[in-house]
């Protein structure tokens, strides 16, 4: 077909990591974000990846991602909320760091060690908003980010050496320090008051359901040199709200990790599984678009995982500050792979992709393991190959697929 109707099929993919086969063309089909941009094929790293459940989203993101390290990338999950990328870490010798009520495993995220101290100074800030304006369900008052801002200076300089940490911030909004508040022309009575609502905030963190977890010194510390690094944060359960302030501590841990790292690191992917439950938090997906534009500068090349692009639509209304961020993600990721979607789903995925008439009728109809893949100026349809030993690791849908009558798994299908 290739050589009959050469303008309508796109040249092959065959550069990077194997995924599978073309559906049109019967040729293999491989894919690396990296060697896609130094190309110029697309205008950055980044990817989104949506389907229904079980038509076998998460095995080609975690194919793609112990293939990729096999290349030379490193992969970091900063959250994992069901604990299925900790048996993926297991088998390629990476690192599990588990966080829950009761373990052990603590990192503080205000952990930045670089070299700029305004840098560190600035990305702490961000990183304690985002967590304020979450537990509080709104954004913070004038006055409450200069609180805010002076608790911090306090902190990291009332550390004789040593990282600031949460409680640390806590404390200096509780006692203001009476020159920074005169500095800034207030008293510190009055700092105190103005910071009143960012301590019930911010103790959630110390006291709640949260403590143990970011209120301290890290017991952890990430080897560059890890092939992937996972945060299991699984044990959190179902509350949306506990894992979205989980996930942004953990992940301004890791990407501080990842950016700070050295380049000999090499590129790598940040994988967010489960997005479609922390894209409610403005604040948060405020943090990931920042670090997806920054994702050229790192060298590292963002995967975020949905089951179809309306949850974009969830984190707030037409028009919204927050449904511009969440628009913003999606037009700031060149690869977008569109697995099976329902039907009621057509309209808006065809909107926000520009798919052809041809390419949404596809959508309902692409079996199990194939996606429509769609870069600037090209589609292609791919079947998703995995090696049985793969499957064994990746497959989660191996419980609902056992033979009822042999107690045997049934046939992997990808």
């Amino acid at each position: 077909m290739a050589g009959a109707y050469p303008f309508l099929t796109p040249p092959a993919l065959e550069v990077g990591t194997y995924v599978g086969t073309d559906a049109l063309t019967g040729e293999p089909f491989s894919f690396d974000p990296w060697a896609l941009y130094a190309a110029g094929i697309v205008t950055n790293p980044n990817m989104v990846l949506a389907g229904v459940i079980g038509q076998g989203k998460s095995a080609l993101a975690k194919s793609l991602a112990v293939r990729s390290i096999a290349a030379g990338r490193r992969v970091y999950v900063p959250g994992d909320p069901k604990g299925e990328w900790a048996p993926v870490a297991d088998a390629v010798g990476g690192v599990v760091v588990r966080l829950g009520p009761g373990l052990p495993a603590r990192i503080n995220p205000l952990d930045s060690t670089g070299t700029n101290p305004a840098v560190a100074h600035g990305d702490r800030l961000r990183l304690l908003t985002s967590l304020a304006e979450t537990t509080l369900g709104r954004g913070l008052r004038p006055a409450e980010h200069s609180a805010l801002d002076a608790a911090l200076t306090t902190a990291e300089t009332g550390t004789r050496g040593a990282l600031p940490t949460i409680p640390a911030v806590v404390d200096a909004l509780l006692a203001p320090d009476p020159g920074l508040s005169m500095r800034d022309g207030a008293t510190a009575s009055a700092r105190a008051a103005d910071g009143g609502d960012l301590i019930h905030g911010l103790r959630r963190l110390i006291r709640g359901d949260l403590a143990g977890m970011f209120d301290g010194p890290s017991t952890q510390h990430l080897d560059p040199g890890a092939p992937m690094v996972v945060l299991d944060l699984s044990r959190l359960g179902a509350s949306d709200d506990a894992l979205t302030l989980a996930m942004t501590c953990a992940s301004a841990w890791l990407e501080t990790a990842a950016t700070e790292s050295t380049p000999e690191a090499g590129p790598r992917w940040i994988i967010y599984d489960e997005a479609w439950r922390v894209l409610r938090s403005a604040p948060l997906v405020r943090r990931m678009q920042a670090q997806w534009k920054l994702s050229r500068a790192y060298g590292t090349a963002n995967l975020l995982i949905l089951h179809r692009l309306s949850d974009l639509d969830a984190v707030g209304a037409t028009g919204s500050e927050a449904r511009a961020l969440a628009q913003g993600l999606l037009a700031d990721c060149s690869t977008r792979v569109i697995y099976r979607q329902e039907p009621d789903q057509l309209t808006a995925t065809a909107t926000a992709l520009g798919l052809t008439s041809t390419e949404r009728s596809l959508l309902t109809a692409l079996p199990r393991g194939t996606g429509l893949w769609k870069l600037p100026g090209r589609s292609h349809v791919v079947h998703h190959r995995l090696h049985p030993d793969e499957a064994d690791v990746f497959d989660t849908d191996t419980a609902m697929r056992t033979n009822p009558t042999t107690g045997h798994p049934g046939e992997v299908q990808s």
